[in-house]
């Protein structure tokens, strides 16, 4: 897609080009970090039992907080990864710039095992 304000990049919008970089994005992440590939199968094995025994709502609310625990592990190490490519020794400021990104990972990631604690509370009578 052409960007409107460099004029760089290819004329006419592709939805299927941009699938396809979604999902290379989202395989490179999953692939490449352990953290991120444990929380995907812990969602989905969670996901399954949650929507045959509490329906879509609570299905719902597991895939919304997965995709912001994910989101925020994939920026993370988006910003991570500048922030050594601009500058391989240590820098304090670049080093607060990694902490707070890390903070709110680990914000998202709290919400995402309440969520996990909360539905596998409800839905572990069905289970046994």
């Amino acid at each position: 897609m052409q960007n409107k304000f460099l004029q760089t990049g290819q004329h006419g919008y592709h939805p299927l080009r941009k699938l396809k970089i979604i999902v290379k994005g989202i395989r490179f992440a999953v692939l490449s970090d352990v953290s991120v590939l444990y929380k995907v199968v812990v969602s989905a094995v969670l996901f399954v039992p949650v929507l045959l025994f509490n329906g879509l709502f609570d299905a719902s609310i597991i895939l919304l907080a997965t995709g912001v625990m994910l989101s925020a592990e994939i920026f993370n190490t988006a910003i991570e990864a500048i922030c050594d490519y601009m500058k391989t020794d240590f820098d304090e400021k670049i080093g607060i710039v990694k902490d707070v990104s890390a903070a709110a990972t680990g914000v998202a990631i709290f919400i995402w095992i309440c969520v996990l604690v909360i539905e596998t509370i409800e839905v572990w009578p069905h289970l046994f």
